[in-house]
């Protein structure tokens, strides 16, 4: 086992908007209280200060995991090491002193810096991936909020348009933000009454330009457009639903070009990663869920000592709770909910690709499995997977996984194809 760190102080820091609350541990236990502003040079100035007096040795600082901004003035300094802390962990401790709600600032300071001082050989160091790791996680955080968003705007516009407009409905095959020239549409004519008055050599070129150029069905759609009768004799509903859904277009027409830029960005950083090809190279995983399988492994071999740890902190595993005689098993609720999302959302792209996680979630869904349940289970299943191919290096085998999994359950077989 390695040494433990030597520490010069132990930072706690209590996060607010303008202004920070600091305690500063010694090693021998003693404390104090200070008061920094919230910017960047007040930051430096700290943490300069600080290691000038530590003489060389590192010094340590605590703080809750969701003060991203203070988090982000910390990292990548040298001889500082960071020790993020779930909330919902440091609100037990702080409870485990007093029965009573009450909290302060200082007092909040203090008990951080206590809890660090106390159990930083237990607590984790937080340790930076490599750069373009961090880069395409980075991408696909963003990536991810930029599709939730989109996917709200979307379903906003198609309650708006079934409201008032229902007959370019016709035009879409799909999602609304998968449909340019609906889209087109509606940021140039979004009240019905102007597309009916609109040239229809213009609404021909505007059609052509999305790919229809068949002149017979040119002229149907054109014709259906135009002798379509107005949804609503409401004005009012006319004019301010017109005014949202050529915004709403103009957004989504924006959110799909930034989320293609972003596509651009993960791929061209994902070449150049090593590891790479250990999870394009999976059923299912597709240009979206690679990257983002890729970060939640990361590239530090030595950051999970197993799957079990891996499946705990994404929160697949479950919690098993047992005391006296009873004993029951719940969903992990406390954890990183993207990371939950990304294995669970590869867990249902294999179970539809990839023809052993296929099987997998027939077999378990004849036996009266519930759907989500199942899911689970395979995600759990492939973080073992994942894990091995993670720690080996070595591209993961489908044929010889089938192999290996229908000489242990044999029963899966009737649900593999043939």
């Amino acid at each position: 086992m390695s040494k433990p760190k030597e520490y010069a102080f132990f930072v706690g820091i209590d996060w607010a908007d303008s202004k920070h609350d600091v305690a500063i541990a010694t090693p021998n236990g003693t404390a104090k209280v200070t008061t920094i502003e919230h910017s960047t040079e007040a930051i430096d100035a700290f943490v300069s200060d600080l290691l000038s007096k530590a003489k060389g040795l590192p010094i340590a600082i605590i703080l809750e995991q969701s003060k991203g901004s203070l988090i982000h003035a910390l990292v990548l300094r040298d001889n500082v090491d960071l020790y993020p802390i779930n909330p919902k962990q440091f609100a037990s401790y702080r409870e485990s002193f007093r029965t009573t709600k009450a909290k302060s600032d200082k007092n909040d300071a203090l008990l951080l810096s206590r809890l660090l001082f106390e159990r930083h050989k237990q607590l984790r160091v937080w340790k930076p991936e490599d750069e373009n790791t961090r880069l395409i996680a980075r991408l696909c955080s963003r990536r991810r909020v930029w599709v939730e968003q989109r996917t709200t705007k979307g379903q906003r516009l198609l309650d708006l348009v079934k409201s008032y407009f229902p007959v370019l409905l016709k035009l879409a095959d799909s999602k609304l933000y998968d449909c340019p020239l609906l889209l087109e549409i509606l940021r140039k004519w979004p009240d019905p009454r102007r597309l009916k008055r609109a040239n229809p050599e213009v609404l021909a070129k505007v059609l052509a330009s999305h790919g229809i150029k068949n002149q017979a069905k040119l002229e149907k759609i054109i014709a259906c457009l135009k002798k379509a009768p107005i949804h609503s004799k409401d004005e009012s509903l006319l004019i301010v639903s017109a005014i949202e859904a050529k915004y709403l277009s103009k957004q989504l027409k924006a959110d799909q070009e930034l989320i293609a830029q972003l596509d651009q960005e993960i791929q061209a950083a994902l070449a150049k990663h090593p590891d790479a090809k250990l999870f394009t190279s999976l059923r299912g995983a597709g240009k979206a869920l690679a990257p983002r399988l890729l970060t939640a492994f990361g590239t530090d071999r030595s950051r999970f000592k197993n799957a079990e740890e891996v499946a705990c902190f994404v929160g697949v595993a479950p919690v098993t709770k047992q005391s006296g005689k009873s004993c029951s098993v719940e969903r992990r609720r406390a954890c990183n909910k993207y990371l939950l999302q990304t294995f669970h959302e590869f867990a249902n792209a294999a179970a539809k690709w990839c023809p052993w996680s296929n099987a997998y979630y027939k077999m378990h869904r004849e036996k009266g499995m519930k759907r989500h349940a199942i899911l689970r289970k395979l995600a759990y299943r492939w973080i073992r997977i994942l894990f091995r191919v993670w720690q080996t290096k070595t591209t993961f085998d489908p044929e010889r996984y089938i192999r290996s999994l229908m000489a242990k359950s044999p029963e899966i077989k009737r649900y593999l194809p043939t």
